[in-house]
């Protein structure tokens, strides 16, 4: 039985048991994916000593993530397609009262809810498990390549709040648009139709800009934060050449993954607008 409130948390616990399955194959492959870098850094310098026990040990850590991963995706298409099915036929029935127009993008816009579920909740495990991970790596090197790690992420954080409202409105303007587009259709009106896609197009632009500025101000911390790590790597007494490759790889993977939580929130943000329309169920007038 569908809970009143239809979101993300009201989804998860519908289908408790499929998202459990898939979050525990999501935790082992990147708790798996997590280790390469520094069994990569361990073989280096077990091979350099002509020691291959360390080489070994990546090959079976690569092929236990191969087996991992594959038997998730299997199980992932399945089970969100079934989600989808309930969650669309579900909402159809909440919004039976309201017009067409309003129905179908909002039935569209839910689509989104599961998407995030599927696509993007995983990388955001991911990410945090890889940034856990490579801060306490990166501290076991030196306590100054965690703590420049600990500083980029706040300062991208900060960044992000600057820009969390923007996107609150602009994802708002953009889906009430949508919502107008099968009125507009069943009009016949060519000219209302060339307004309509061109305020989609402003609204996208607009949301897209506003992403790229952000973006920008991001890689900008994390690059600094790179040449930060490496400048301090080469500044280690007695580091070795699989050390620093370990420090380097793990100070990337930590930016690929911190990048990763800006644009968790800023779909977080759109959900949350999305979320609040598939709840209203009231007759809303279509503006022209």
């Amino acid at each position: 039985m569908w809970p009143y409130h239809i979101d993300l948390i009201a989804i998860i616990k519908m289908f408790k048991w499929r998202m459990l399955i898939t979050w525990l194959l999501v935790i082992v492959e990147n708790v798996l994916l997590a280790l390469i870098p520094l069994f990569i850094g361990l073989s280096i310098d077990g091979l350099l000593a002509g020691d291959i026990h360390s080489l070994q040990l990546l090959a079976i850590v690569l092929a236990s993530i191969t087996v991992v991963s594959v038997a998730r995706r299997l199980y992932d298409t399945r089970a969100y397609g079934q989600i989808r099915v309930e969650l669309a036929r579900e909402i159809n029935v909440r919004l039976s009262r309201l017009p067409v127009s309003i129905r179908n993008a909002r039935l569209e816009m839910s689509r989104e809810l599961v998407d995030f579920l599927e696509e993007e909740l995983p990388p955001l495990f991911t990410a945090c498990i890889q940034i856990i991970a490579s801060v306490v790596i990166l501290f076991g090197f030196s306590q100054s390549l965690a703590v420049s790690a600990c500083i980029s992420t706040i300062l991208m954080l900060v960044m992000y709040s600057l820009f969390h409202q923007r996107f609150i409105r602009l994802n708002s303007a953009l889906n009430e648009q949508k919502e107008k587009q099968v009125h507009i259709l069943h009009s016949r009106n060519p000219r209302q139709l060339l307004t309509h896609l061109r305020r989609l197009c402003q609204r996208e632009i607009q949301l897209s800009d506003a992403e790229a500025i952000l973006y920008g101000m991001i890689f900008l911390v994390q690059f600094g934060f790179i040449v930060a790590n490496l400048w301090l790597a080469a500044s280690l007494p007695s580091i070795t050449p699989g050390s620093i490759f370990s420090i380097i790889s793990y100070s990337w993977e930590y930016v690929e993954s911190a990048i990763m939580l800006p644009v968790a929130l800023q779909t977080l943000s759109r959900l949350h607008e999305i979320t609040a329309r598939i709840n209203c169920v009231q007759l809303a007038p279509v503006n022209k």
